[in-house]
């Protein structure tokens, strides 16, 4: 009975449902037909287990390992080209040939370093808890750190790349194609900008317009986004001026010819448009402020429109020294230049410290949701405090030097401080960022009656928008 050989029925409802496939006939025919059948499906490439799948993948920190490594190579290969290409030039026109290419390519490299320093910020933000999707009135598309710093690695390999490209062939005597090179750079960014298809962060690059379009033309209230972005404009008032530069040239037929010795001509470093488009940032910045009064009747707008508008004898009294006689520059513009330039430094670090960032709560936003490393080292330390103000007035220093046309002949010294100065607006950022939300907070606090007297009168020191 137990050891003899049962024959089970194929149709026995006991092994199937009505209805259904034949489960099996016999043992041996089963396997035989289930590993044919997975033989089959991993040689379809359908039906195979995930598994199986994720075994043909490569590793993803593998992966990682190589994008880290062609990087570098690719970052090595840029630099031995651009130094070999730079070598070949004739020592008289070396310094000229770099002044220019600095020119064209450094706007896209400080837009770049810009982009880095935003994904920093919006990580830190994730970290923390921060809603800046919120804050800043974002759509459920917005950008995270991780896409904004995928924008970022492209532009780094993009922009050097032409950079490159441009030396290379000028120096093998290839003049148009190296003219051609910034040019086509710009004219790829301008049409991805406003490409009007669903691809390239359509929704992202849509509030980037609509945002500048509104620091532009303030006809609305203004909101923070708008004046956040005004603030990272005057950080980046050199950039614009560059931008303007490089496009008069290149409208004009300059590029890679001997106009670099023409500073008196209409693209050159003495041109009148140069001050014009350094002061337009700060200009949009003080009608912001005079419309946020009109709509409040708060006298720190006016006292923030005061502050913007310290910028522009800086910027114009540095300008005439092209225009005036040099015993005028010495004896009576340039003790004006200094005064002005202190004047505005000193204010605008008042401003930072006392009225954009909040004491009190100075290293909240450091305080992560989860243990890190950042977290550990920075939250609740004292030298942040002396680091965040200490650095905020240096830089507010130098940015004059900046702002200062008469000082912009060292291309690389000013590329420097210029790329100080927006770092020190994404360090501005964090703080600026924390103190709204957490405003943010104490007013929904206050409208459901659960909050303290302390915050009540922190909250009121602070009313304010912009």
């Amino acid at each position: 009975m137990f050891g003899g050989h049962v024959t089970v029925p194929v149709n026995s409802p006991h092994l199937r449902k009505s209805g259904s496939r034949q489960l099996f006939s016999d043992l041996g025919s089963s396997e035989e037909a289930a590993s044919s059948h997975l033989i089959e499906s991993e040689m379809k490439g359908v039906g195979g287990t995930p598994l199986a799948a994720a075994a043909m993948l490569p590793s993803p920190v593998l992966l990682w390992r190589l994008k880290v490594m062609l990087f570098f190579l690719w970052g090595f290969s840029c630099c031995k080209i651009g130094w070999d290409s730079v070598m070949r030039m004739s020592l008289d026109l070396r310094d000229l040939f770099l002044y220019e290419a600095f020119l064209y390519y450094n706007p896209f490299l400080l837009v770049t370093a810009a982009v880095w320093f935003w994904g920093a910020n919006l990580w830190v933000f994730a970290q923390a808890n921060v809603n800046y999707s919120k804050i800043f009135d974002l759509d459920q598309n917005h950008l995270t750190h991780k896409e904004i710093w995928k924008c970022a690695t492209w532009m780094t390999i993009i922009v050097p790349t032409s950079m490159t490209s441009y030396l290379y062939l000028y120096s093998h005597g290839e003049v148009s194609w190296a003219a051609s090179q910034p040019v086509l750079l710009y004219t790829a960014v301008a049409i991805i900008l406003i490409f009007p298809f669903d691809i390239f962060y359509l929704s992202s690059r849509f509030f980037l317009l609509r945002t500048l379009w509104r620091i532009v033309f303030p006809f609305q209230a203004i909101a923070f986004a708008d004046f956040f972005v005004a603030d990272i404009l005057t950080s980046m008032s050199k950039v614009f001026s560059d931008l303007e530069r490089s496009v008069c040239r290149m409208v004009h037929k300059q590029v890679a010819t001997i106009a670099w010795f023409e500073a008196d001509s209409v693209c050159g470093s003495h041109a009148v448009a140069i001050p014009i488009i350094l002061v337009l940032p700060y200009i949009f910045r003080f009608f912001q402020c005079l419309r946020q009064y009109k709509d409040t009747r708060e006298k720190t707008s006016l006292l923030n429109a005061l502050k913007y508008s310290t910028a522009v004898p800086v910027i114009f009294l540095s300008a005439l020294k092209y225009h005036v006689f040099p015993d005028s520059w010495i004896n009576f513009y340039r003790p004006l230049w200094l005064l002005s330039s202190v004047v505005n430094s000193l204010y605008s670090f008042y401003w930072d410290v006392t009225r954009d960032w909040d004491l009190s709560s100075f290293t909240r936003i450091f305080k992560f949701s989860k243990p890190h490393l950042i977290s550990q080292i920075i939250y609740g330390q004292k030298w942040v405090y002396l680091w965040v103000i200490g650095s905020n007035l240096i830089l507010r220093c130098t940015w004059t030097y900046k702002l200062s046309a008469h000082l912009r002949h060292n291309h690389l010294t000013v590329f420097a401080i210029t790329a100080l100065e927006i770092f020190r607006r994404f360090q501005w950022a964090f703080f600026r960022v924390e103190n709204e939300w957490n405003k943010m907070n104490l007013k929904q606090n206050l409208q459901m009656g659960d909050i303290s007297g302390e915050e009540e009168k922190l909250l009121n020191v602070n009313n304010h928008n912009v």
